[in-house]
């Protein structure tokens, strides 16, 4: 990994940024970069994947049946949308988005921490009860009780759910 310290943060203009570098090598996906950048001062952090060899825009689809599901690989580029689309979730890029390598149970407790904080920040109790009941539903898929679409739509082509099963289809990008 390699590592540059002492640089300037654009965010609180002081020398304590450091920028990170890493290759991996991910099974059946190829070379991947990660970059990272973190101000030790205000907590500024940003990262992103990008895979060495270029991508075409792509669809990836996985359906999550069983528990075991959970430990699937999963690539995200900082330009990709993640959906969950029997659940109507969806986290779209934008300015703050991050690239990451994860698995499938860390992908939906990313969802799982954002259905939290708008439950407890709904003033509706129709929104709080709705919140409970995709937290619930959330819980029978990690256990594999109820099967849903896991689906990445990424125009950089950096991302992948690592799987015999996985569906990958060429994404159409609007120019």
């Amino acid at each position: 990994m390699e590592q540059l310290t002492g640089q300037d943060c654009s965010f609180c203009h002081k020398k304590t940024l450091t920028l990170s570098e890493d290759k991996k090598e991910i099974p059946y996906f190829g070379n991947v970069y990660i970059f990272s950048m973190t101000c030790s001062n205000c907590k500024f952090h940003k990262s992103d994947v990008e895979a060495e060899d270029h991508k075409d825009p792509c669809k990836i689809t996985y359906t999550i049946e069983k528990e075991k599901d959970m430990k699937i690989r999963v690539v995200k580029s900082s330009t990709a949308t993640v959906k969950i689309p029997q659940m109507r979730l969806s986290v779209t890029p934008g300015p703050a988005s991050i690239g990451y390598i994860s698995n499938i149970e860390g992908v939906l407790k990313k969802f799982e921490d954002i259905i939290e904080q708008q439950r407890d920040n709904a003033e509706e109790n129709s929104d709080k009860k709705s919140a409970k009941n995709l937290l619930k539903k959330m819980r029978k898929v990690k256990l594999g009780d109820v099967s849903v679409k896991l689906v990445i739509e990424d125009p950089s082509g950096n991302s992948a759910i690592i799987s015999e099963k996985t569906v990958i289809e060429k994404l159409n990008v609007k120019k």
